[in-house]
């Protein structure tokens, strides 16, 4: 049986079809002038405290590329519901590239604002190899997210050493909260924390939903016999996971699990996105389609 989100990449696209070939025999025959756009692709955040990530992002990019049009989308129909009761329309990317055709844009940079090449990366990598069948676009290129490419994971390094909490000691941990996957693309938190640990052995990277788990960190920072702790998301926004996996008050978050177990937590509610060290890079993979327009 089809998931949910399954379910909605076909129902996605198969209204996109039906546009495309709309669009397309309306237009047969037309030729446009060369029109470059760029498609933001988030996997999105209902809470507003966390639209200053993708704000932060949307001004940085426009800086970059000031005579490019930017759209955005967000991957999750549970956000786009959540938003849509709140008034606030936002495309998937299906859509979000229907209307884009619709605009006679010619050459599309979609540029993935995911943190790792996971399942909604690879979700969107098939929506996008769709419209290239289908056609209407001369040219249409998914740019990398975040980690992608051993400099890509340097960069993250020096990212993440650049702008954890300048009052942290040494001897004090930073524990980075990423999301985490089914997808064999989760080895890279572990890729992740093996190369920050060659330049800060305190700094760990752990996972809600894959490897490795707060309980193999726990065990790690205990047999340093370390006091405290800065709980940092290792996400694009500080939404719900950061405010309540990591910093809720709830038995199972991990400042709860984590007080209980002895250590002083400090928790951070800053998503990546707010920091340029982080944004540059996505800018820059936006670049890559960009130059070959």
């Amino acid at each position: 049986m089809l998931n949910r989100r399954w379910l909605g990449v076909l129902a996605a696209l198969t209204m996109v079809l039906f546009l495309a070939t709309m669009a397309m025999a309306g237009g047969h025959g037309e030729k446009h002038a060369k029109k470059v756009g760029i498609l933001l692709v988030a996997f999105g955040s209902s809470e507003a405290s966390a639209q200053v990530s993708f704000e932060n992002i949307d001004r940085k990019v426009k800086q970059a590329y000031p005579d490019i049009p930017v759209r955005w989308a967000y991957t999750s129909s549970i956000i786009r519901d959540k938003l849509a009761k709140q008034g606030k329309v936002l495309d998937s990317p299906e859509v979000a590239l229907a209307k884009m055709r619709d605009e006679a844009f010619t050459h599309v940079a979609v540029a993935s604002l995911h943190t790792i090449g996971g399942a909604e990366y690879h979700d969107l990598r098939r929506s996008v190899g769709a419209f290239k069948v289908m056609g209407g676009f001369e040219r249409l290129i998914l740019a990398y997210p975040l980690m992608a490419t051993q400099e890509d994971m340097e960069r993250v390094v020096d990212a993440i050493l650049a702008t954890i909490p300048k009052e942290r000691k040494k001897d004090e941990a930073v524990v980075l909260m990423g999301h985490g996957t089914h997808h064999p693309s989760n080895a890279f938190y572990a890729a992740l924390m093996f190369q920050l640990q060659l330049k800060d052995p305190n700094i760990f990277v752990g996972t809600v939903e894959g490897y490795p788990g707060l309980d193999l960190i726990q065990s790690m920072m205990l047999e340093k016999k370390i006091k405290k702790a800065y709980l940092v998301p290792f996400m694009s926004v500080a939404g719900d996971h950061a405010k309540n996996d990591m910093a809720g008050d709830e038995d199972d978050s991990w400042k709860s699990i984590l007080t209980k177990a002895g250590f002083d937590c400090v928790p951070v509610l800053k998503g990546t996105a707010e920091f340029d060290e982080f944004v540059d890079i996505w800018v820059d993979h936006v670049g890559g389609p960009l130059s070959h327009f």
